[in-house]
C-alpha cells in the first residue's frame, strides 16, 4: 500500500495531531504523518512530533511582511516535502484563498463545533449561551470562507445540566481524537471527494 504523506499544522499543544500521529502507526492506515509544521516557535507540539521521530519545521508568521509571504513560505515548506494531503490541528491562521485553493481537497481542518453552528472561536461559550442540547465537532474540507467547506465527519455531545465550558471541551475533545483519525483515512483511501460543496462517497 502506497501510503499517502500527510503534514500537520498545528500552533499549540497538538492534541488532535498526537491522536493522528497514534492512529498513523498503525499498518494499514492509509496516510503517514511526514511533517509536523508551527508558526509559533513554541507550540508544544513541536516536542511531541519529534519524541516520535516525525520531522517539524517553523514557519513563523511574525518575520513576515504579510499573510501572502507567509503562505508562499509555507506552501515552499510543503512542497519540499512532498506533502500531498495537510491536516490542520489547532493552526491558528487564517490562509489566504490562493493557498487554499491551491490545497482544495486535500486539506481538512477539525472545528469544535457541530458546523454550520457556531463558526469561529469560543464555541463551547457560544453553545452554553444559546442554550442548545447538543455540541460536538466536525472535521471538514477547507474553503476559502472560514468554517465553511464541506463536512467530512461529525460527532455529537450532549450539554448537561451543569456543563461548564471546560466540562464540555473535554468532552468534545475525546470525540474529535476520534473522528479525525477516521476522517484522514478515508481522505487518503480515495474513499471521498469533493463534489460541489458536498462530501461524496468513491
Amino acid at each position: 500500500m502506497t501510503k499517502k504523506r500527510v503534514a500537520i499544522l498545528i500552533s499549540g499543544r497538538g492534541s488532535n495531531m498526537a491522536a493522528l500521529i497514534k492512529a498513523a502507526k498503525a499498518k494499514n492506515f492509509p496516510a503517514e504523518i511526514l511533517l509536523v509544521l508551527s508558526n509559533r516557535p513554541e507550540a508544544q507540539g513541536l516536542a511531541i512530533a519529534q519524541a516520535e521521530g516525525i520531522p517539524t519545521a517553523i514557519v513563523d508568521h511574525k518575520t513576515f511582511a504579510d499573510r501572502e509571504e507567509f503562505d508562499g513560505a509555507l506552501h515552499r515548506a510543503l512542497m519540499d516535502a512532498n506533502i500531498e494531503i495537510i491536516c490542520l490541528a489547532g493552526f491558528m491562521r487564517v490562509l489566504t484563498d490562493d493557498f487554499v485553493e491551491r490545497w482544495r481537497g486535500r486539506m481538512l481542518n477539525i472545528h469544535p463545533s457541530l458546523l454550520p453552528a457556531f463558526k469561529g472561536t469560543n464555541t463551547h461559550h457560544q453553545a452554553l449561551l444559546a442554550g442548545v442540547a447538543s455540541h460536538g465537532a466536525t472535521v471538514h474540507f477547507v474553503v476559502p470562507e472560514l468554517d465553511s467547506g464541506p463536512i467530512v465527519m461529525q460527532a455529537e455531545v450532549p450539554v448537561l445540566p451543569g456543563d461548564t465550558e471546560e466540562k464540555l471541551a473535554a468532552r468534545v475533545l475525546k470525540e474529535e481524537h476520534k473522528i479525525y483519525p477516521a476522517a484522514l483515512k478515508l481522505l487518503a483511501s480515495g474513499k471521498i471527494r469533493i463534489e460541489g460543496d458536498r462530501v461524496v462517497a468513491v
